[in-house]
C-alpha cells in the first residue's frame, strides 16, 4: 500500500512536469500557476522516494557482496555497509510516511489573530497584551510581517481585543495551535498583599480568505457607519469613520475603526469578515468529519484551555502534550520553537494512527 502510493505520487508528478512544459498551459497564467504549486508539494516526496530506491539498491548490491565475499575483511566491510544502508532506509521510510500524511490545504496560507481579554478583568487585558507581544516576537523570529488591523485598548496597557495580520512563508501551519484559552497565574501588580491570581485570554487563529474561495453576496451584508470611540486617537468622534460589517447569514459582525479613513476601515473589516466566514466553514466541515471519526485532530475546541503561563514557578505547559518548559521568559519573548516543533510532531502521529484506523 505504502509502495504503490508513492508509485502513484511519481507518475503524478511526471505527469505535471510534461503539462508545465506544454505551450497551452504557459500561455494560461492560472492554470499555470496552480499546477507548479501542485508540482512543488510533490517535488519533496519524489527525490526522496528516488533516494529510498537508489538506498534498496544498493542494499541488494551489498548482500550480493557479502555473498561473494572471498575475505574476511571484504564481509566485514559489507555487513558495515549493510548496517547503514538498512539504517538509512529505515529514515527513509519515516520521512517518507509524514509526507505521504494528508496536508491541510491551509498550511502555507497567512493568518488572521484575534486576543481577547477573557476571564480576568485588567489582568487578563494585559495578559492579551503579552500574548500579543509574544506573537509578534515570534513572528519577527520567523521572518514574518505583522500589521495590526485593529486594537482595542483598555488604556493601562492592556487589550480587551487585538486584531492582527500575520504575512509570510507557511505561517498557518505554525500558528494553528495556538486556538484556545490561554491561562495565565500570577500575582497582578494591583495585588497590594501577593496573591496569585488567575485569568485568561483567548487566541483565535484564522486561514487568510482569498475573494473567490467565500462567496460572499454584498447584498448580504449590512454596513453601519460610526463614529469611532475608545482610545482610539485624535479624530475620536470628529468624523464617521468606523466600519461595522454584519453578515446576516451567518451573523458574523466586525466592527474596524482603527484606521482615519473609512474605506480603509471598510476594506480591513472585509479582510477579517471573508476570514471568518471562511474560517467557520471550515470548522464545521472539520466537526463533521472528527463526528464521523470520533476523535478530532489539530486545533481542537477553541474554548478549551490549552496552555498555563505560571509566573512564581517560571514554567509553561501545553496541556495538550503535557509539555512542560521551564523557560517562561524565554517563551514570552517570542521563543515558542519547543512547543511549536512538539505539536507538529503530536499533530502527525495523530494522523498517522488515523491513517493506521482507516486501513
Amino acid at each position: 500500500m505504502f509502495i504503490e502510493r508513492l508509485e502513484e505520487v511519481v507518475i503524478r508528478y511526471d505527469e505535471l512536469n510534461e503539462l508545465l512544459s506544454d505551450p497551452d498551459v504557459i500561455s494560461d497564467t492560472t492554470r499555470l500557476m496552480n499546477l507548479s504549486k501542485e508540482e512543488a508539494k510533490l517535488r519533496e516526496t519524489v527525490s526522496t522516494y528516488k533516494r529510498y530506491k537508489e538506498v534498496k539498491s544498493e542494499l541488494e548490491d551489498t548482500e550480493e557482496m557479502l555473498n561473494e565475499a572471498l575475505d574476511k575483511e571484504m564481509e566485514e566491510l559489507a555487513k558495515e555497509e549493510r548496517t547503514a544502508l538498512e539504517a538509512e532506509i529505515a529514515e527513509l521510510e519515516d520521512e517518507l510516511k509524514i509526507l505521504l500524511l494528508p496536508k491541510d490545504e491551509n498550511d502555507e496560507r497567512n493568518v488572521i489573530m484575534e486576543i481577547r481579554g477573557a476571564a480576568g478583568g485588567d489582568e487578563a487585558q494585559l495578559f492579551a497584551a503579552d500574548l500579543f507581544e509574544m506573537y509578534q516576537r515570534y513572528a519577527d523570529s520567523q521572518g514574518w510581517k505583522t500589521e495590526v488591523l485593529d486594537a482595542n485598548s483598555n488604556g493601562i496597557g492592556g487589550y480587551k481585543e487585538i486584531i492582527l495580520m500575520i504575512t509570510g512563508s507557511n505561517v498557518y501551519s505554525k500558528l494553528k495551535f495556538e486556538n484556545g484559552a490561554h491561562r495565565v497565574q500570577r500575582v497582578p501588580t494591583t495585588e497590594s498583599q501577593g496573591r496569585i491570581h488567575t485569568s485568561t485570554a483567548t487566541v483565535v487563529v484564522m486561514p487568510e480568505a482569498e475573494d473567490v474561495e467565500v462567496d460572499i453576496d454584498e447584498n448580504d451584508i449590512r454596513v453601519d457607519i460610526y463614529h469611532a470611540s475608545g482610545a482610539g486617537g485624535q479624530h475620536v468622534n470628529k468624523t464617521a469613520s468606523a466600519v461595522r460589517l454584519t453578515h446576516e447569514p451567518t451573523g458574523i459582525v466586525v466592527a474596524m475603526q482603527d484606521e482615519r479613513s473609512q474605506l480603509k476601515n471598510r476594506e480591513k473589516a472585509m479582510k477579517v469578515l471573508r476570514s471568518r466566514v471562511y474560517d467557520k466553514i471550515t470548522q464545521e466541515a472539520q466537526a463533521e468529519v472528527d463526528a464521523e471519526r470520533k476523535s478530532a485532530i489539530g486545533t481542537g475546541d477553541r474554548s478549551e484551555r490549552i496552555r498555563t503561563y505560571n509566573f512564581p514557578q517560571s514554567r509553561v505547559t501545553d496541556h495538550r502534550i503535557n509539555l512542560t518548559i521551564q523557560k517562561l521568559d524565554q517563551i514570552l519573548s517570542g521563543k515558542l520553537d519547543e512547543f511549536i516543533e512538539a505539536l507538529l510532531l503530536w499533530e502527525q502521529s495523530e494522523k498517522m494512527e488515523q491513517l493506521k484506523n482507516e486501513h
